[in-house]
């Protein structure tokens, strides 16, 4: 499905600028559909034809009533004698209201064709289709909510909106007309509050009639409606009151290019804040939970550290620097878990401390092993970053002191290369150096290596991957682990 600008450039006459201020207003038509009761078909005038013909550029239904249009209409493409309001709205740059047959031919709709003004010339028209009148008394609600259209449809003809230079969207989780609406007139005083407007208010305490006040007479500090009354743009804020937080967004009202009021939309969000407010909790507790392993693991990493360099030279020395080694690569993936917020981690940032560690774990002092990382590791859990990173330091260390034995010579010095590659469902590294490579006959399945013996026993047990190892130009090995399906959805690709 295209989308409306690729509709707008493939069917219209339309610049950059003109579909940016469509982009604009259908960031945001839901509130005018919600206000109308209505569907609204956007149509744009349809270039190198003969005769005018318009395209459907865009579809929005109401939440405030049932839709007339259950298929999608977006793309299609109508003549004059199809759509005559539309082309008679189009031509004159006026409203034009009538009565037509609906999209199937069968029953007849009434339709209110609104221009879109832009740098003062029509760039497409609104149709409002909604079902004919049926002498149905309309309640207030009704009344103010087609007022308030009515008024959005004039600022449409006389370019006033979408607002100029507005280049913030409604936020996706900001109120809606559903949500609660009051009308402030020019001197920002209450003219009308929809009921869950006003039990909104009731929640912040305030249990006074509102109509003919002030919001700050009230005792409600609202510096966004002051700022979108100084600025002529839509200001979205939130007030806060003991236990209570309502969103608020506020849309100037303007006829003339003069402010005669403004509609405020809002929204009860107190629930969703407490919400927010216990992740941000939980979020600070699990990472002060990481950042005391990595300092309970930093503590053993440096008493083995110690009593390593008491021991004299030989297996027993070795294997504590080895030991050693592993906890700080451990703590290391820890200490990142506890910068950042979540429980996942940027391998990327994991990799380059680690490939630290495996340069101060190059005993040899005749070769100067240089280490480079290549490509994006995306983001990884926890569970799954922690033995990783286990396994990363075991192959680097592993290519550090192994591949390049005293006498080993190369025009290009010795290298050690890692490989990531993130497809979104499966990670592979690929580590590699250009020094001797893995002995003849080598299996890692077999091998004595403690460290290599670890890596293959973590990638298969807890990252449930593979590991292969081979030959070309040096030694290589090569993993590849599946990426848990939360992890895909919120890594990097």
């Amino acid at each position: 499905m295209a989308t409306m600008a690729e509709l707008a450039r493939a069917h219209t006459d339309l610049d950059e600028d003109d579909i940016a201020q469509l982009q604009r207003l259908v960031a945001g038509w839901g509130m005018l559909s919600d206000f109308c009761f209505s569907d609204l078909l956007l149509y744009a005038d349809l270039a190198h034809t003969a005769g005018a013909k318009f395209v459907v550029l865009g579809q929005v239904r109401p939440t405030t009533n049932q839709t007339l249009y259950r298929e999608d209409l977006v793309g299609r493409i109508a003549d004059e004698s199809e759509r005559p309001f539309v082309a008679a709205a189009w031509h004159r740059g006026e409203i034009v209201e009538g009565e037509q047959p609906g999209t199937s031919g069968e029953d007849r709709v009434r339709v209110e064709c609104i221009p879109i003004s832009h740098r003062s010339r029509p760039i497409a028209v609104i149709s409002r289709d909604f079902p004919p009148h049926t002498g149905r008394k309309r309640g207030e609600l009704e009344r103010v909510y087609l007022e308030t259209f009515q008024r959005f449809a004039l600022m449409l003809v006389g370019g006033d909106y979408p607002f100029a230079g507005d280049g913030t969207f409604p936020p996706q989780d900001g109120p809606r007309v559903g949500d609660g609406v009051m009308v402030l007139d020019a001197e920002r005083r209450v003219v009308y509050a929809s009921p869950n407007a006003v039990t909104a208010l009731h929640r912040m305490g305030i249990l006074s009639n509102t109509v003919g006040m002030r919001l700050d007479e009230l005792g409600i500090a609202t510096p966004g409606v002051d700022r979108a009354f100084i600025m002529r743009l839509p200001v979205s804020d939130e007030i806060e009151a003991p236990d209570v937080t309502v969103a608020m967004r506020c849309l100037p009202l303007i006829e003339h290019h003069a402010l005669t009021g403004a509609v405020l939309l809002v929204r009860d969000v107190s629930e969703v804040r407490r919400r927010d407010r216990l992740l941000l909790t939980m979020d600070a507790t699990i990472r002060e939970v990481h950042h005391r392993v990595k300092n309970n693991l930093q503590t053993i990493s440096s008493l083995l550290r110690l009593q390593a360099r008491r021991e004299v030279a030989g297996s027993g020395r070795t294997a504590l620097e080895e030991a050693e080694r592993r906890i700080r690569s451990i703590a290391l993936i820890h200490e990142i878990l506890s910068r950042e917020p979540g429980d996942s981690v940027d391998l990327n940032e994991i990799v380059v401390p680690l490939v630290r560690v495996a340069e101060e774990g190059v005993f040899s002092s005749d070769v100067t092993v240089r280490f480079r990382v290549h490509g994006d590791g995306g983001v990884l859990p926890a569970d799954t970053a922690t033995p990783l990173g286990v396994v990363l330091t075991e192959l680097l260390t592993n290519a550090a002191e192994h591949a390049f034995p005293p006498g080993w010579t190369q025009p290009e010095g010795a290298n050690v290369q890692v490989w990531l590659r993130n497809t979104g469902t499966e990670l592979s590294v690929r580590v590699q150096d250009n020094g001797v490579g893995w002995p003849a006959g080598f299996d890692i399945a077999r091998t004595s290596s403690l460290g290599l013996s670890i890596a293959r026993s973590l990638v298969v047990s807890q990252l449930n991957g593979t590991l292969e190892t081979f030959n070309d130009n040096g030694a290589v090995a090569k993993l590849r682990i599946p990426i848990p399906r939360a992890a895909a959805e919120g890594g990097k690709a």
